[in-house]
């Protein structure tokens, strides 16, 4: 019987059963990995701090590594440098929350839905409270206004890259570095793909919080202030004095960020082959930004620009009638006849308002549109693949079992000839 060969655990704080082994015997035990995992042909047992954010773990996890040699027991610091595993082709969650379809560049972040319901539902897990989203199907003031207090606004549009001829300068407005250091504006890089949406969401979100406006004071700051509730408020306190790019890597490997956007996802058990190639570069992509007011002044927040844009002195007050032509100016790019957009605001909870004014059909209203986004939502969490499979098969046994099986392939046969003879009538090709 060969000696126990040397082997590294991720404490279960990481929630993630790794257990691979050194060159010394991973050979005898390679089938023992995940299909995932890669271990390079080096020697030692190493572990670098890269390969856990390939994995999106957080780097509080370094410091529960415990590497095992028989009877020896060393605890691994997080500043050790040691070559360790390499990821494979991409990242599996073993909760099973991330979509099949997911490929490398996606980072174990899945796509979602650009839905107010959807969004509203994913600020509550976070432990956000008394905020919703509504969205707003035209470009005036006034719709905005209806929906006081206002924190912000989401929009989202076809990604066409810049066109700007000075580098240096967005296309409209101005940057702004030093807003973040100076006034405190929450801003992350986008780092991983996917993940834009939610990005956008908390770029709104963690600006309009209690830390955010501490001039504001009485019935104005309490309208004002988001409660964003224990976890964003640890995440944002942890990523206090962080730059763009190291907030955006904390956010896109934050675990319950990353989970709480995939519950989100559409199930499907197949892998989108389309997506997955790297070389299909004519499908359109789409990118979400926030807009926001902070300090007195309108800020655009995207995170694939360097720094957050300014488009000028803003109060809270004035943002419906600033933020209007700022959307237009963009929405002017495009060629006539582009309708692909969608903004959506990021108001009060409206049941709120509702009471306070004892609208009680009002109140009504909304709770029935909350009951109807849980409805949709958990549509958009279930797999009917299984469902549907079995229905058909209901139907097949049903048509045999009373004996019109035939009958009726023989009438779907007789349809399909009939619509493929009006097709060459009318000159046109192809099958049914």
């Amino acid at each position: 019987m060969r000696d126990a060969k040397p082997e590294i655990h991720v404490s279960r704080a990481c929630d993630t059963p790794f257990r691979f082994f050194t060159q010394d015997g991973h050979e005898d035990f390679q089938g023992a990995l995940p299909p995932f995992v890669h271990v390079p042909a080096k020697t030692g047992v190493e572990w670098v701090n890269s390969s856990l954010r390939k994995y999106h773990h957080p780097p509080s996890c370094l410091a529960d590594v415990l590497v095992n040699t028989n009877t020896n027991t060393a605890t691994v610091s997080p500043t050790d440098s040691l070559p360790i595993l390499e990821k494979a082709s991409h990242y599996t969650r073993p909760s099973g929350a991330v979509s099949m379809a997911e490929d490398a560049s996606s980072g174990g972040w899945s796509t979602i839905e650009s839905d107010e319901g959807v969004f509203t539902s994913l600020i509550e897990q976070l432990g956000v409270k008394g905020v919703q989203f509504e969205e707003l199907i035209s470009l005036e003031p006034d719709s905005i206004r209806a929906l006081s207090p206002v924190y912000g606004v989401i929009f989202l549009f076809k990604w066409i890259g810049s066109s700007s001829d000075d580098k240096g300068a967005p296309q409209d407005g101005s940057y702004d570095p030093g807003a973040v250091e100076d006034e405190g504006l929450f801003f992350a890089a986008q780092t991983i793909q996917n993940a834009c949406g939610t990005q956008a969401i908390l770029s709104v979100i963690l600006n309009n919080d209690a830390s955010s406006n501490p001039s504001l004071s009485g019935a104005v700051a309490s309208q004002a202030r988001i409660d964003i509730g224990p976890a964003l408020q640890e995440f944002k306190d942890f990523t206090t004095g962080f730059d763009a790019g190291l907030r955006g890597e904390s956010l896109s490997n934050s675990d319950l960020i990353r989970e709480t956007h995939n519950s989100f996802a559409r199930s499907s058990p197949f892998a989108d082959e389309v997506q997955r190639d790297p070389n299909a570069g004519s499908e359109d992509v789409f990118h979400f930004i926030g807009y926001t007011c902070h300090h007195g002044k309108l800020y655009e927040l995207d995170g694939l620009q360097p720094y957050p844009i300014s488009h000028g002195e803003c109060t809270p007050e004035e943002f419906p009638e600033k933020i209007i032509p700022v959307l237009q100016r963009r929405i002017e790019r495009y060629p006539l006849g582009e309708v692909r957009f969608n903004l959506m605001a990021v108001c009060q909870d409206r049941r709120i308002k509702a009471q306070e004014f004892q609208d009680y059909e009002g109140l009504a209203r909304e709770r029935r549109k909350r009951a109807q986004w849980d409805w949709e939502n958990a549509l958009r969490r279930h797999n009917f693949v299984g469902f549907t499979g079995e229905v058909l098969k209901g139907v097949v046994a049903m048509k045999v079992k009373d004996g019109s099986y035939d009958a009726w392939v023989n009438d779907a046969k007789k349809a399909t000839e009939k619509r493929q003879r009006e097709r060459a009538t009318r000159g046109e090709e192809g099958v049914v």
